[in-house]
């Protein structure tokens, strides 16, 4: 340990915790520091959020001990942590949408005057801490109005406002626009200016880089070490998290463009789109680039008959297709796997057999009856084929990591046995090592004869997946580059 270095405001010590089936920390040691931004990494299943939610009160651990400011603790519940100075924000925000900013920062614990609540105190309360964090917040403004990237201000501010002395971030710019990102990167840094420890978990290595002053690596729920960010590579990071050297993120094959599969044409919904005309083919990775808001998910909604068009045709192979419902999209052969795994993709009450099954019941049944042999069977085979990482295929898919619960979903489609596969932000949540996995598998599967239209926020997903690659702006294609001519600039050009 380095000697010069100062006193931890956090210790933690020989942590372990284990769920059904799975061993998720085992005798981990951590230490955060005042002042610090500390950034902890690691594959889906490493056990990083695990180990936060322990420190949160969210989980009980098995064993190991933490200290803080030398003193012996143990939080049995988020409220006692929060009473100790340790806020977690969450990767799903825990607001309460339908009260104000202010009532939200001071929930259960607004300002009072003769036995009502003092608005005057409360508003003026909230607004110095906005102006703490440097931040324009409307006080009076519902939750459920503001952006994801405000609700995070809030929930920052929320913590503020019970004197956090440790601010754990879990996964803070999944959602948030490139602007959004600096805006938070700003209020990191005035967080550490005053004193605050702030923990940063992410799979987005460039931000590791940008913002954390030490890393530290979780693997299988072990603590592989903890670096100085000045010191560290991110092949070094890289290595440390999947134990194995990673050739390529982007394994992408070279495969000869077949005929044209999907024909979209002069496509309109008023108020989304204006005039799309497209074509997919057979074998083909076609991607599609564009800033937040830029109508692709819109778009792919109406392909797949979740949302109604205005105007325009769909034809599959050359006929012309109505798509009034998802139930006729998986008729003729579609998939789709959707932004919000956890939301639109998933049961998560359900086991992974149930759910990779979901969508292709008739294949496992028999004269009405589910055949629980053949279902688990083809569960089996899926699970396999993708390389899940699961107990078995009993196992509740809300127990899984993140990466592992994408590739069920991606199972749930391949079990329908589909012809066109959208992929709506793949690799959203997902660690290096379960990215790199699923670019294997969707390569492989358009070597098969599966044509693929990927959505994606990250241009180096963009670049190195795709054979041709379509740009929206407000509504409107605004631009096609095939892989030789695409460059992240030209892209950024037509986006904005």
């Amino acid at each position: 340990m380095d000697q010069s270095a100062p006193p931890a405001l956090v210790e933690i010590r020989g942590m372990t915790k284990a769920f059904p089936g799975v061993q998720a920390l085992l005798g981990v040691d951590l230490d955060l520091r005042a002042g610090e931004v500390h950034a902890v990494v690691g594959e889906n299943g490493a056990g990083k959020s695990t180990l936060m939610k322990i420190v949160a009160g969210v989980y009980r651990p098995d064993s190991g001990s933490i200290r803080l400011g030398g003193v012996p603790i143990l939080n049995e519940s988020p409220r006692q942590a929060l009473e100790r100075g340790i806020s977690m924000i969450h990767q799903e925000l825990n607001l309460a949408p339908n009260l104000s900013v202010a009532e939200n920062v001071f929930l259960g614990r607004a300002p009072t005057r003769g036995g009502l609540i003092d608005w005057r105190r409360l508003y003026a309360d909230v607004e110095a801490l906005a102006d703490r964090l440097g931040i324009d917040l409307d006080v009076r403004a519902r939750v459920d109005e503001l952006s994801v990237a405000r609700q995070q201000m809030v929930e920052i501010a929320k913590a503020l406002s019970l004197d956090a002395r440790v601010i754990i971030m879990d996964e803070p710019t999944s959602a948030l626009t490139e602007r959004e990102t600096e805006a938070l990167f700003d209020i990191i840094a005035r967080l550490k200016s005053h004193g605050v420890a702030v923990v940063y978990i992410s799979h987005r290595l460039d931000e590791i880089f940008r913002v954390a002053d030490r890393v530290t690596v979780l693997r299988d729920g072990r603590l592989v070490g903890t670096l100085l960010i000045a010191q560290a590579t991110q092949p070094q990071l890289i290595g440390m998290m999947v134990g194995r050297e990673l050739t390529t993120l982007f394994p992408k094959e070279s495969v000869e463009i077949g005929d044209p599969v999907l024909e979209v044409r002069h496509l309109r919904r008023k108020g989304a789109l204006e005039d799309i005309s497209f074509v997919l083919r057979r074998h083909e990775i076609l991607g599609l680039a564009g800033l937040v808001g830029a109508g692709r998910t819109e778009l792919v909604r109406i392909l797949f008959g979740a949302d109604q068009l205005d105007g325009g045709e769909i034809l599959l192979e050359g006929r012309p297709v109505r798509i009034r419902s998802p139930r006729d999209a998986i008729r003729l052969g579609m998939g789709f796997v959707t932004e919000d795994r956890k939301l639109q993709g998933l049961v998560l009450g359900m086991n992974v057999r149930e759910n990779e099954t979901l969508a292709s019941l008739a294949q496992v049944s028999r004269l009405g009856f589910l055949n629980l042999g053949r279902e688990r069977t083809l569960a089996a085979r899926l699970v396999d084929q993708l390389g899940v990482r699961t107990p078995s295929v009993e196992q509740e898919v809300a127990n899984l990591s993140g990466g592992n619960q994408q590739k069920v979903v991606i199972a749930k489609w391949l079990a329908t046995r589909a012809r066109i596969l959208i992929l709506d932000e793949p690799t959203r949540g997902i660690d290096v090592g379960a990215k790199a996995e699923v670019h294997a598998l969707m390569s492989r599967l358009a070597s098969q004869g599966v044509s693929i239209l990927m959505i994606s926020s990250e241009l180096p997903e963009i670049l190195g997946m795709s054979d041709r690659i379509l740009v929206m702006r407000q509504g409107r294609l605004s631009g096609e580059f095939t892989r030789d001519q695409a460059s992240q600039e030209a892209i950024l050009a037509c986006a904005a």
